[in-house]
């Protein structure tokens, strides 16, 4: 498991470092298709890992825009989400209201619609704000590099020391020891990349933004196990051997990107 988890890292990081070189319209379109892969795993999930409710009207609505969300934050400003996320409620509602005599689950199917439009095109929308934005390329590998670490550090930490249990209840293989080593990779790799290329930031605001961009990437891995642990799945999907599904490879990058962005813009003012 864990060389074929090297190998097919291995194997698409080219693929990845160049879309993200290219930035412009193929790295919107290629985040466009990640979002429409990871919006059909959220609602095979939400199924029990079934397909067949895919063709439905909510899902293949979400989908459909998931990726104009992104592609419209991409051609227009960030503004868009807000006026695409209110059409989106809206409609949602309207849906649910034509429906609703017949069968009142389809409240719950809306509200859940909702949720997986806010968790992942909206939170994806952050990606292209940050790599069109000012050293666009440069913050969007350092925030890969930090999840990266995070991930790796988490996953041998709590398998070669992990003994105390982080939270059971969602994720039994996630240890306290995992976290810390999650942690201690994310400041680790922050700090290389603070000497290197946030020389003019001081160092407790970038321990603090690494710290909460660790953080968040574990909430968001924990986020998406829930979910899998009420489905009864093991894996959003198969696309990607060793990993699981797309959702399994950027649970902890989808909460990491508002943190990201928000520290860039608005905290670090860079």
């Amino acid at each position: 498991m864990h060389l074929q988890r090297w190998i097919t890292g291995l194997t698409a990081l080219p693929f990845l470092i160049f879309l993200i070189y290219k930035g412009g319209t193929a790295f919107a379109v290629f985040i466009a298709l990640v979002c429409l892969l990871s919006l059909g795993e959220y609602f095979r999930i939400l199924e029990g890992g079934q397909t067949k409710g895919l063709l439905a009207f909510l899902p293949l609505f979400s989908m459909l825009s998931g990726m104009l969300t992104i592609l419209a934050v991409h051609t227009f400003t960030g503004e868009i989400i807000l006026c695409i996320a209110a059409f989106y409620f809206i409609i949602c509602a309207f849906y649910s209201l034509t429906r609703f005599k017949e069968n009142p689950a389809v409240l719950s199917k809306a509200a859940a619609a909702v949720q997986g439009y806010v968790y992942i095109p909206v939170f994806l929308s952050f990606a292209i704000l940050i790599r069109s934005g000012s050293n666009g390329m440069l913050w969007f590998f350092m925030l890969l590099a930090l999840i990266f670490a995070g991930d790796i550090g988490a996953f041998y930490a709590g398998t070669y020391w992990g003994k105390h249990k982080l939270c059971p209840s969602v994720s039994p293989g996630k240890t306290l020891e995992g976290s810390a080593g999650g942690l201690f990779a994310n400041v680790a790799v922050g700090a290389v990349i603070k000497i290197f290329f946030l020389s003019g930031i001081p160092w407790g605001s970038c321990i603090i933004f690494f710290l909460c961009l660790g953080i968040a990437g574990q909430v968001g891995d924990l986020f998406e196990s829930q979910f899998k642990r009420v489905a009864g799945v093991k894996d959003s999907g198969v696309i990607l051997p060793g990993h699981g599904g797309i959702l399994d490879r950027i649970d902890a990058l989808l909460f990491a990107l508002p943190i990201a962005f928000f520290f860039k813009k608005y905290i670090l003012w860079v």
